[in-house]
């Protein structure tokens, strides 16, 4: 049984181990890229009122009216991010000037990293194989935990082999993937089930009420007339404590505005509190308030956060930048070990003949 386990932890990992060290690598990456962006006005102190948000849809507006959402500043990065239906998008800073615009997602390199991650450049498609590779990191973590119990006395910690060689590579693999495991279950478990809700629903079934049905809201259109700051006024009425975090512009006919916004007790950096407005009339149309949800939602609301190192600080960010590289590690090594024995097998010197010894005259 083992053997069989080793054969197909192998075979596995020599097809999918590249793929999931391009997303961990990227994704390492994208856990720090609130401290790369770098753009002017970042650092800047927030203003947090209903005036200056409803005023940063303007700017959004007057930079290109086709908006299709706008993120707020927040702590980490206080530029306020607006993204266009044309696919192009800009930064601006609280006080309404653009520091950086682009035409498409290549512009941004946090745009294109994303993408890689999350949707590996394939969209809805590549988004199933990295829930897939999610599922496999879990199930290369389990059996990469069973194959090394029986070599545990020999455990020793090295971030690199000994030696590129086939036995040595193997033994650093092991070693550091157990060390690594913990971390990297977590990261499968919470990145699959985004991916896939269904399994997350599955498994917290015991704890989920059933959900209620929406009333269906019909709202009016967004014009040159609609007042933001009157919209982000009555939202931040209906939740007093709550940051406004994302305006989502309606994509058909009819279709309320819909702004995001954070409560204290959510780790989701833009919130899971969806206010939805008439845009003609301001007027607050229905709200999804997650305090009043079940266990189960409130679970899957810390997914994301945990994730993507959104919460626990600059310690959990180390952490996952280890989990991350490691697998960077991981995934290479095997790949290269598996797809070229040759050169991972040690050379073999050929002894040297001792010398001669002259006789003496």
């Amino acid at each position: 049984m083992r053997r069989w386990l080793a054969w197909l932890h192998r075979w596995t990992g020599g097809l999918a181990g590249l793929l999931l060290a391009v997303l961990a690598l990227s994704g390492t990456v994208l856990v720090w890229e609130e401290a790369w962006i770098g753009l002017p006005g970042a650092g800047d102190p927030l203003r947090e009122d209903a005036a200056a948000t409803g005023a940063a849809v303007e700017s959004a507006l007057a930079v290109d009216p086709a908006l299709s959402r706008i993120t707020f500043a927040d702590e980490g990065m206080a530029l306020h991010q607006a993204i266009y239906t044309n696919g192009g998008g800009a930064y601006l800073t609280q006080a309404g000037q653009v520091v950086d615009r682009w035409d498409s997602l290549w512009g941004r390199p946090e745009l294109w990293l994303f993408d890689l991650h999350h949707y590996l450049f394939m969209g809805e498609t590549g988004k199933i194989v990295t829930g897939v590779l999610g599922l496999l990191l879990l199930a290369f973590a389990v059996t990469g935990l069973i194959l090394w119990w029986r070599t545990r006395r020999k455990f020793e910690f090295r971030l690199w082999p000994a030696e590129m060689t086939k036995s040595a590579i193997i033994r650093q693999h092991r070693d550091i993937g157990v060390v690594a495991s913990p971390l990297l279950v977590m990261t499968a478990l919470t990145g699959s089930f985004m991916v896939f809700p269904g399994l997350s629903d599955a498994m917290l079934s015991p704890w989920a009420r059933e959900a209620a049905t929406p009333a269906p809201v019909v709202a009016g259109p967004v014009g040159a007339d609609t007042d933001w700051r009157a919209v982000v006024a009555s939202a931040q009425r209906a939740f007093p404590d709550a940051l406004p975090r994302r305006l989502m512009m309606p994509k058909e006919a009819g279709a309320p505005l819909v702004l995001r916004m954070r409560q204290d007790f959510e780790w989701t950096p833009n919130g899971r509190t969806y206010v939805y407005l008439d845009p003609a009339t301001a007027r607050v149309l229905a709200v999804d308030d997650p305090a009043a949800g079940d266990t189960a939602s409130a679970i899957t609301e810390k997914y994301y956060p945990v994730h993507a190192g959104k919460v626990g600080g600059v310690l959990w960010r180390l952490m996952l930048t280890f989990s991350g590289l490691s697998l960077v590690l991981l995934g290479t090594l095997a790949t290269w070990s598996f797809w070229f024995p040759k050169a991972a097998k040690r050379k073999r010197r050929r002894p040297t003949p001792p010398a001669l010894v002259q006789p003496a005259e």
